[in-house]
């Protein structure tokens, strides 16, 4: 079985309840058909009823109705909503008129939802920005536990079975955080091993801090940055199994890892990377994604207390049926 039909074979087994802000664009109510019919989560969809209906009839779709479908201009929990929010950002100069207006929009209202308990994810992106996406969730659902810093994680599937988990490791961050500093860097992580597990299915998650020095080979401030952050990682999670720093190298090949770093346990034997920074870390995936023909799976949004996923507007049907999956995964996990 592949790591995305156990993916979907996770999020089968125990359905969560994902909300699709962008009910009426067509790319999403295909992908929504899709996991209606193959039974894979509960979905509730936010759009005008009779657009996402005449999209459904014009494309030939037959499962929508099995979705809760919830008008935002007419959500009978609108007030309900508006007053929590009011609450929530009382402290920001939030008012009742501004936030009656705010829980107009498909993605703040998908928030509320999930605040309220009312669903266990979200996805957009398909019409919105990283921005428009990140807004309402740090705004209403906040950062998890521990965690002030959010991050993207992308599952990387290679044909190279001796690396990683049978070939799959998980990295970050590859799409949020530009310069990590050392604690920032430590939740990262920590997200990033918990990523590993929630959605890749890892037992027993490694986690290499990556430099370019393997255990004072070299001597810079930015080493100094991994370093700090591999002690404040063990702090933040002490079940945490991670070293650093580390090359590439040395994290990934045992004959490497034993020479330049020996009686490590991640060394040589890693199946989660950390980059030092988004810039290593997004050209790093994108070059083993097109010289070695590895598969990209994401990036999985991590750090938030209920997962929020954003897609790409480049996004396929495909691609937003795999996001409910793993979103429908890491919200299982949010649960414990």
């Amino acid at each position: 079985m592949s790591l995305i039909e156990q993916i979907i074979a996770r999020a089968k087994s125990n359905k969560q309840r994902i909300v699709l802000p962008e009910a009426e664009e067509e790319r999403t109510l295909r992908a929504a058909d899709r996991v209606l019919a193959e039974d894979i989560a509960d979905l509730i969809l936010i759009g005008n009823p009779d657009k996402v209906h005449a999209l459904a009839k014009e494309c030939g779709l037959t499962n929508i109705d099995k979705a809760t479908l919830i008008d935002p201009l007419n959500c009978e929990k609108s007030e309900e909503y508006a007053q929590l929010l009011t609450k929530l950002r009382e402290k920001k100069g939030m008012t009742i008129e501004k936030a009656r207006e705010l829980v107009k929009d498909p993605l703040y209202l998908g928030c509320m939802i999930i605040k309220t308990e009312g669903a266990d994810g979200q996805i957009s992106g398909a019409l919105s920005t990283t921005g428009e996406t990140l807004r309402p969730a740090l705004q209403i659902i906040k950062c998890a536990p521990g965690i002030t810093c959010v991050s993207g994680a992308m599952l990387m599937i290679t044909e190279k079975p001796e690396f990683g988990e049978n070939g799959v490791l998980v990295v970050g961050d590859v799409a949020v955080t530009p310069m990590p500093d050392a604690n920032q860097l430590s939740q990262i992580a920590v997200c990033t091993a918990q990523t590993a597990k929630s959605v890749a299915g890892f037992a027993d998650p490694r986690v290499a801090m990556l430099s370019f020095s393997t255990k004072g080979s070299a001597t810079h401030e930015v080493v100094d940055k991994v370093i700090e952050a591999t002690k404040l990682a063990k702090e933040l999670d002490p079940t945490l199994k991670v070293d650093g720093e580390l090359q590439a190298d040395a994290a990934l090949v045992p004959a490497v890892g034993k020479k330049k770093a020996p009686g490590s346990e991640i060394a040589g034997n890693a199946n989660v990377l950390v980059f030092p920074n988004l810039e290593v870390g997004n050209i790093a995936y994108k070059l083993v994604q097109r010289l070695g023909d590895a598969i990209a799976i994401g990036p999985i949004l991590q750090g938030i207390a209920r997962p929020v996923n954003d897609l790409s507007r480049g996004c396929s049907v495909e691609d937003i049926y795999y996001l409910v999956a793993i979103t429908a995964c890491q919200a299982m996990d949010a649960k414990k």
